[in-house]
C-alpha cells in the first residue's frame, strides 16, 4: 500500500512506510540484543551486590533494568536518528510525521511509551496497534509524532543544490540567519523531489517553504522570484558560507599547532 511522508503541513511526497513483517524482524532483533545487555548487565550488578543491603542490591537491579529497557534504546535512537541494531539490519528508519530526523523527546517518548507496550505487555500493546494503524504505528509512535519507513539500500542521493545565477548577487549580499534544522530538511527534500510532486502540492510547498525561510533573510529576494529558486539560493548559499567557515578554521588550527611546536623567544629549532 502507497503512503506519504509530510512534508509541511498536509502536503506530501510518496513514500512506502515499513511494512509489519519488516518491522517485526527489526523489533525481534532489538528485543534478542537488549535482553542479552540485560542479562550481562544483571551479572554484573549481581556481583557488584554481592553482601550490600537488600535494599540497595534490589535498587541497583532496579537501575540496570531502567538502563537496558529505556536509556540504552533511547541513546542509540537519539544518537542514529532514527536507527538500532534491529532497523539497520532490515532497512529501517525512524522518522517524524513530517519526514525529518527524531529527536531525543521522540526516542524518549517512543522508549518511555515502550516499556508497557512492549516489555510489560510481552508485545502485545504494540503489535495490536501496529496492525490496526494505517502507518503501523504502535503508542509511542503516535505519543511522539513518528513512523517508520524503509530504507531501500540506503537514501537515494538527492542532486546537488546550484546557485541561481540571477540571485548569486543578492545571496552574497543578504544576511542569511541558520535555518532550523526541520525547515532546513523540508527545503532540500522540496528541492530533491520537486519534479515528482503533485503539481499543486509543490506549488502550495513551495510558497509554505519559502514564506518560513524569509523571517531568516533579510533583504528579502528580488521582486518576482520564484519560491523555489529563492529556496536554492538560500540553501546554497548558506552551504558555502559554512564550507569557507569550516576551511578557516582549519588553517587557524593548523596555524596554531604550528606555534605550539616552535620554541619561545624567536629561538630557532634545532636542525636535525
Amino acid at each position: 500500500m502507497q503512503d506519504e511522508i509530510l512534508l509541511g503541513e498536509g502536503v506530501a511526497i510518496d513514500a512506502r512506510p515499513a511494512s509489519f513483517a519488516v518491522r517485526m524482524l527489526g523489533a525481534l532483533l532489538d528485543v534478542v540484543i537488549i535482553y542479552a545487555v540485560l542479562f550481562a548487565l544483571s551479572i554484573i550488578a549481581t556481583t557488584v551486590g554481592i553482601g550490600v543491603d537488600p535494599a540497595a542490591a534490589q535498587a541497583i537491579l532496579l537501575s540496570v533494568t531502567v538502563l537496558a529497557l529505556v536509556g540504552i534504546p533511547v541513546t542509540v535512537e537519539t544518537l542514529t536518528r532514527g536507527r538500532s541494531v534491529g532497523k539497520l539490519a532490515t532497512g529501517v528508519r525512524i522518522v517524524r510525521d513530517d519526514g525529518g530526523p527524531v529527536r531525543f523527546r521522540h526516542a524518549f517518548v517512543r522508549g518511555l511509551v515502550g516499556v508497557f507496550e512492549i516489555w510489560l505487555t510481552f508485545g502485545c500493546v504494540a503489535l495490536i496497534a501496529s496492525m490496526v494503524h494505517p502507518k503501523g504505528k504502535r503508542l509511542g509512535d503516535m505519543l511522539a509524532g513518528t513512523y517508520a519507513v524503509r530504507v531501500r539500500g540506503g537514501q537515494r542521493a538527492l542532486p546537488p543544490i546550484v546557485m541561481p545565477h540571477e540571485l548569486a548577487a543578492w545571496a552574497r549580499a543578504a544576511d542569511i540567519r541558520r535555518l532550523p534544522d526541520g525547515l532546513a530538511l523540508s527545503a532540500r527534500q522540496l528541492l530533491g523531489r520537486a519534479s515528482t510532486l503533485n503539481p499543486e502540492s509543490r506549488v502550495s510547498l513551495g510558497l509554505q517553504i519559502a514564506g518560513e525561510m524569509e523571517q531568516y533573510v533579510a533583504p528579502g529576494p528580488p521582486l518576482g522570484t520564484h519560491p523555489e529558486r529563492f529556496i536554492a539560493a538560500v540553501l546554497a548559499e548558506r552551504r558555502d558560507r559554512e564550507f569557507r567557515l569550516r576551511v578557516a578554521e582549519a588553517a587557524q588550527a593548523r596555524q596554531e599547532a604550528a606555534l605550539v611546536h616552535r620554541l619561545p623567544y624567536a629561538v630557532p629549532d634545532p636542525v636535525d
